[in-house]
């Protein structure tokens, strides 16, 4: 179902706790990302707000039926006729719980797919930096496709980035791109964030798309940026630094079929069973070297 190539771009920003400010920022840069040329747009995870405060984020969230920034964004794509894939809006569930889920606008402005982030962030980290995602938002419970022209786009966030069986079965399924919007944290991007990357690229054979957060943050938080695009071989072919941009490459679906063809490892991948190891029998004595 491809067709063709097409530039596909990163959207990096340094959320604010402020939605429309926000949303501002947002909508200028995938302006000038479709003055470049893009056909697809990703922005980053949590695009109208990073709060750590409980009541920063409940005071300033609607659901999805009120959401300005998901009507402004789908009113974007009719106009800019690109798809806009919001990495992730906290959009109000109940009155003391939300999700983290993403959409998939097509370019007449309709919603094409909804993802909400399955993994929670709930770590501790060195340097008293402690995280508890699970407090606020509810957890997904369904891996999610989206058929795009170029291909077919598996949908996930930021800390699923560290599951490789979702990834596995999203390829299985017949992704041939992976989206991981992202707001990594300074710490663990500088130790994690490309390796891992590039490892989902490379063990499933498709196209990674992640636009990230970077930089100091309203609410204190450290984000690492380096919005990347890697390809089926697992090279990276656009990255971003910390500031605010747009990082942008063209995309060539074929590049999948070739990766495929010279590892195929979904085609190998075998089912098996885990086998406790076996106790020593009581009658056997086994002699062991002097200590």
């Amino acid at each position: 179902m491809t067709a063709g190539s097409f530039n596909a771009a990163m959207i990096q920003m340094r959320s604010s706790l402020k939605p429309s400010e926000n949303i501002d920022a947002a909508v200028r840069l995938i302006g000038e990302a479709k003055a470049a040329g893009a056909d697809y747009v990703l922005t980053p995870e949590m695009t109208n707000i990073l709060a750590a405060k409980r009541e920063q984020l409940f005071d300033v969230i609607a659901d999805e039926e009120s959401d300005k920034a998901l009507a402004t964004f789908r009113e974007l794509a009719r106009q800019l006729g690109i798809y806009i894939h919001v990495g992730s809006l906290a959009i109000r569930i109940s009155p003391d719980k939300a999700v983290n889920r993403a959409f998939l606008v097509d370019p007449k402005g309709e919603i094409a797919a909804r993802y909400d982030k399955i993994h929670m962030f709930d770590v501790d980290l060195a340097g008293g930096e402690s995280y508890r995602e699970s407090r606020n938002y509810r957890p997904g419970e369904a891996a999610v496709l989206a058929d795009l022209p170029w291909g077919r786009l598996g949908l996930t966030i930021c800390y699923d980035l560290r599951f490789p069986a979702l990834y596995r079965a999203l390829a299985e399924a017949g992704a041939t791109m992976l989206a991981i919007p992202s707001a990594f944290t300074k710490q663990t991007g500088e130790a994690h964030w490309h390796v891992l990357l590039r490892a989902r690229a490379i063990e499933n054979g498709c196209f990674v798309f992640a636009a990230a957060q970077g930089g100091r943050h309203e609410n204190g938080r450290d984000t690492y940026g380096h919005s990347l695009i890697v390809d089926p071989w697992g090279r990276i072919i656009a990255e971003g630094g910390t500031e605010p941009g747009i990082v942008m490459a063209r995309i060539d679906p074929a590049e999948v079929v070739n990766a495929r063809a010279r590892i195929p490892s979904l085609q190998h991948g075998r089912r098996f069973e885990i086998v406790e190891p076996m106790a020593e029998p009581a009658h056997l004595h086994v002699v062991r070297g002097a200590e």
